[in-house]
C-alpha cells in the first residue's frame, strides 16, 4: 500500500494529483507543518514536520514523504516519477530519452522556478502585494522568473506538452510549481501558449478532484 504523508496544503499536492490520475490506492496520513503550532512538540499536538514520529521518516522534517513496501522516498518530484514509473501507462516515459526529458523538467521547475514562485505565493498570503515593499518583491520575482517563462513559451510554441506530445508527469510537475506564481495573475500575462498549457492541465478531472480535497481540508 501507498503511504503519503503530508496534507493537501502542501508539496504534497503533487503525489495526490498523480495517484487520482493514476487511480491508485492510497493511504494519506495527515502530517501539518509545524509553523501552525506554538509549540510543536508539546503533547497532544497532532503529528506535525517537527514530530520525532516524522522526522524518523525525513530527517529534514519536509513534505510529502511516501513510503511503501519499506521505500521511503522525501522529495516531491522524486515520489512522483517514481510513481508515474511504476504505474506505467500515458503519464509515464514510453522509453529512455522521455524519462531523461522527465527528470530534466523537473530539475528545470526546481532549479529555475520553484523558488522564486514560491517566494511570489508568500507576498499574497502575507497580504502584502499591496504595499511599496510587496510590489517592488513582486517586480523583482517576475523579471527572475522571465527567463525560464520565456523558455517554457518557445518550447510550447512547437510541442503541445512538455515531453511525448501528451499530458505526462512532467506536465503534472511543472504545473503544480508553477502554480504558485498563480497567486499573481499577471505573471502569465506576457505568456499566452503558457497560459493554455496550464488551464487545460487544471481543467483535468484529476487535477479538480484533488482540488476538492484541497479545498475540504481543514487548515
Amino acid at each position: 500500500m501507498i503511504t503519503i504523508y503530508g496534507n493537501y496544503h502542501s508539496r504534497a499536492s503533487r503525489a495526490l494529483w498523480l495517484l487520482e490520475e493514476l487511480g491508485l490506492p492510497f493511504k494519506l496520513r495527515f502530517v501539518a507543518q509545524a509553523n501552525r503550532f506554538k509549540d510543536p512538540l508539546a503533547p497532544n499536538v497532532p503529528l506535525n514536520t517537527r514530530s520525532p514520529e516524522f522526522r524518523k521518516l525525513s530527517p529534514m522534517g519536509a513534505i510529502p514523504v511516501l513510503e511503501e513496501d519499506g521505500l521511503v522516498l522525501t522529495e516531491s518530484l522524486a515520489i512522483n516519477l517514481h510513481l508515474a514509473r511504476k504505474a506505467g501507462g500515458p503519464l509515464a516515459p514510453a522509453h529512455e530519452n522521455e524519462l531523461a526529458q522527465m527528470e530534466q523538467w523537473a530539475l528545470f521547475a526546481a532549479t529555475w522556478i520553484e523558488t522564486d514562485a514560491l517566494a511570489l505565493s508568500f507576498i499574497y498570503r502575507r497580504k502584502e502585494q499591496d504595499t511599496p515593499e510587496g510590489r517592488a518583491e513582486i517586480a523583482a520575482l517576475c523579471s527572475k522568473l522571465a527567463r525560464p517563462l520565456l523558455a517554457l513559451e518557445a518550447h510550447l510554441g512547437s510541442h503541445s506538452h512538455m515531453v511525448g506530445g501528451r499530458f505526462t508527469v512532467a506536465d503534472l510537475n511543472l504545473a503544480e510549481i508553477l502554480r504558485y506564481g498563480q497567486d499573481h495573475p499577471p505573471l502569465l500575462d506576457p505568456y499566452p501558449r503558457l497560459q493554455s498549457w496550464i488551464a487545460l492541465c487544471q481543467k483535468r478531472p484529476a487535477f479538480r478532484e484533488m482540488w476538492a480535497k484541497r479545498e475540504a481540508e481543514p487548515i
